[in-house]
Parts: C-alpha cells; sequence; structure tokens
C-alpha cells in the first residue's frame, strides 16, 4: 500500500532509529520508518570477523530490552551483537519500509517535510510533520586524497572492508590511524602473524581494568557517561577527540602498541604523505606515544581519586610503565622494499547531509542541535556521539536519547491535534 503522508518518518533502521520508533509506537502515534537497507544492517556489514565490543555488556540496553546473558562484564562479539538484537527485533513490530533511501529531505509544500525516496521500483515521495534523521553521524568513509597517487600493485581498503587477515594479499600491511578500528584491527593481523607496520595518530588509550575492575564501570560509577557534554571536563575540545582504544577482544585487555612493537609490529608517526611506493610520516610517534600513556595513566588516577573518595576497599593503585621506547623516527618507507602489498586506511568518516535541505548545520556540516532537537521545527536526529552525553551513540545512552527525541515529538504531535479541534 503506497503512503503518501505519515505523521513522522525515522530516517534509518539502526539502533538509534528504532529505537526512537519504538517509543512512537507505544504512544500510537502514526510513523514510518525508511531503511536504506534491512534493520541494523551496519553490524554484519561494516564489522571484521573478530570484533567485539568495547564496552562491557552490561552498558547493552535498548528500550524494554536490556543484555541478561551469562557475563555481563564480557564482551559481545560481532555474530552476539546481532542475535543479541535480533533478540530485540523479535519483541516489537517497528513499521520498516527497507531498502528505500531517501535521497532528499527538502520542505514540505503546505509545512512540514517532504522526502524523495529511491529503491528498486523507482522514485516517489512522501510527506510528513517530524522527520528523525536516524543515518548515523558519519558516513562517509575518509581517504586520504594522495591514495590516488600510490603504486597500483598495493591493494587500498577502509577500516569499513575489513573482514579478517586472508583477505588481504601475502606481504605486510600498513595500517594508518589508531582509533578504535585501527588499533583492533591492527591487533587482528598482529595476532593473525602478518607483519604490521602502524601509523600511529592522536588518539588517547585507556586501560581495559584497573583496580579489580573494568574501567568503563568504574567511569559509569562516577557519573562520566551521565554528564552533559556542555559540562563535561575540557570543553568542547575533550569531546572532539578521537575515542581511547582498548579491546573487548578474549574477554578483554588493554591495547598496548609498545608492547607490539617488542614483538615486531613497526610504528611510525602520523602518514603525511606518499606518492609511487614512498611513503613520508611525521616525527610525532614518541609524542603521540607518550600523550597516550598519559591519557590511560590520568584516567587511573581520577579512578583512584574516586575510590579514595567513596572509601572503597579495592586493590592498589599502579602506572603504566612504557615497555618499549622508539629509538629513532622513522620519516620515510618504500612500500617495495617492506615489503607492503596492502594498506587499511582507519582514519575515521566524515559527515555527508547534503540531501538535507535545512539550515540545522555549522561550518562543518554537523547538525545543531540540543539533545537531538534543531531549530528547524519538526527536524532531530538521533544516534550522533556526544548528542547529549559521553553515552550517546553508544548502547549505553541510545535509551535516553531516544525517549527524549520521541517525548518532544509526542508532545508537539498533540498540540497540534489539540490545535486542529479547536479550529487554530
Amino acid at each position: 500500500m503506497t503512503v503518501t503522508h505519515v505523521p513522522v518518518a525515522v530516517i534509518g533502521a539502526g539502533q538509534a532509529g528504532l529505537s526512537v520508533s519504538w517509543y512512537l509506537g507505544r504512544a500510537g502515534i502514526e510513523h514510518l520508518v525508511l531503511e536504506a537497507g534491512t534493520p541494523v544492517h551496519a553490524w554484519a556489514d561494516t564489522r571484521w570477523d573478530n570484533f567485539t565490543l568495547v564496552t562491557p555488556n552490561w552498558h547493552c540496553r535498548l528500550p524494554g530490552y536490556r543484555y541478561d546473558g551469562p557475563d555481563p562484564d564480557g564482551f559481545m562479539t560481532r555474530d552476539e551483537v546481532i542475535t543479541w538484537l535480533a533478540g530485540w527485533l523479535d519483541t516489537f513490530d517497528p513499521p520498516v519500509r527497507a531498502h528505500t533511501r531517501v535521497t532528499r529531505l527538502s520542505n514540505g509544500p503546505t509545512g512540514g517535510f517532504e522526502l524523495t525516496l529511491g529503491s528498486a521500483t523507482g522514485e516517489d515521495t512522501i510527506t510528513c510533520e517530524h522527520a528523525v534523521i536516524a543515518t548515523g553521524g558519519y558516513p562517509l568513509p575518509v581517504i586520504p586524497p594522495y591514495a590516488d597517487s600510490l603504486h597500483e600493485s598495493v591493494l587500498q581498503i577502509h577500516s569499513e572492508q575489513y573482514r579478517n587477515a586472508e583477505q588481504l594479499p601475502e606481504g605486510a600491511v600498513l595500517v594508518v590511524g589508531t582509533g578504535q578500528s585501527g588499533a583492533q584491527i591492527a591487533e587482528d593481523l598482529h595476532l593473525a602473524g602478518r607483519q604490521v607496520h602502524l601509523a600511529v595518530g592522536s588518539a588517547p588509550r585507556v586501560a581495559r581494568a584497573y583496580r579489580g575492575r573494568d574501567c568503563m564501570t568504574w567511569l559509569s560509577d562516577m557519573g562520566l557517561y551521565d554528564r552533559p557534554a556542555a559540562q563535561y571536563p575540557g570543553g568542547k575540545a575533550a569531546i572532539e577527540k578521537t575515542n581511547h582504544y582498548v579491546t573487548g577482544r578474549d574477554g578483554g585487555r588493554d591495547v598496548d602498541l609498545r608492547q607490539f612493537a617488542t614483538e615486531g609490529m613497526r610504528l611510525y608517526g602520523a602518514l603525511a604523505d606518499g606518492a609511487g611506493t614512498l611513503l613520508r610520516f611525521d616525527p610525532t610517534l614518541t609524542a603521540a606515544l607518550d600523550n597516550a600513556d598519559s591519557v590511560y595513566n590520568s584516567i587511573c588516577a581520577d579512578i583512584d581519586r574516586h575510590i579514595d573518595q567513596q572509601g572503597i576497599d579495592a586493590p592498589p593503585a599502579s602506572r603504566y610503565e612504557p615497555v618499549w621506547i622508539p629509538e629513532s623516527e622513522p620519516t620515510t618507507m618504500d612500500l617495495v622494499t617492506q615489503n607492503v602489498t596492502s594498506i587499511i586506511w582507519a582514519i575515521g568518516y566524515r559527515p555527508d547531509y547534503r540531501w538535507i535541505e535545512a539550515s540545522a548545520f555549522d561550518g562543518g556540516g554537523r547538525p545543531m542541535q540540543t539533545r537531538g532537537v534543531t531549530n528547524v521545527p519538526g527536524l532531530s536526529f538521533i544516534g550522533l556521539p556526544w548528542m547529549h552525553t559521553w553515552g550517546s551513540g553508544r548502547f549505553l545512552g541510545i535509551d535516553r536519547d531516544a525517549q527524549h527525541i520521541a517525548a518532544t515529538i509526542i508532545s508537539n504531535y498533540h498540540e497540534s491535534v489539540l490545535r486542529l479541534a479547536v479550529g487554530h
């Protein structure tokens, strides 16, 4: 049945968009969820085979549904997350139109919004009063402009395309970037026995466990995941930094790049540029490693203060001491000489809201919003990092964020109905 108008359109059927749908459904608000693929497909499509969550399983909570398995302090694998999400989807029936991409959002002819939809059967439009953008904060993978000038014999993929070591040609691998994906993919290749070269970025790191508990459990007890972005220590500069690298693999452990170096991984500073088979690196390795360790120890010190203030009985405090220090800063690499046959770009993603024709974005193309609500009447966002707190964009904060967005829509919806009923 063709729908030409719906009060609320949710664009994106990941866990964030479906969480808003859950609350709208409970309130009896007619809505439609539009999804370019299938619900929560990104978990199967963009994670590598040995992917695990970096947050403990007890963080996993969605509307009406929480992790209740035997290992709340463990870390679900990719396939376990897919199964867990499938169990959640079995608890309700969201009105999803799959394989339908919204290619344009513009002002509606009589208010609200008009959505242009593309699918295998062609293009059509629908209108809505409220639109919730749940397409993710950064959908476009970043590849540097000089990548095209590198020698054609070298395979280049983005981290979202990586699945396992076997998909890559024989030879050494260069991983560029040490955010969560880059650091964990480098570890995955290292454990698979590949020679790994790693261009180390500015990402900080965190201990997996400290003084008898997972660090993220300590930080949750300390209220850091509940603190609004505007009140977070360090302000905007702190919340815009890359996430700390750590892993949940094999029950969870630190990611220590220095330790990898003692085991044969080769570390470099940030990759500056390249052409043909020659790459050039900035001499930033020592500073990057020192900064990551400084953040690691700083977080542990914050936990120490919390333990002291609360009088908690815990194992003694400690500090990380470097197990390896670079003797020099390599600034060049010849791909042929080092037998590097593949490069994995793990330098992040960028926003892409060009399809949205609304004055809701800053100069960097990011939504201007407060807890997901913009100044454009009826337009809101869900699932963005730091949309409200550190928990936003993670399983831990999605339920709260979705409840707020849905409550805003429901309130506006009932006010509109009341105005129509009294003739205003």
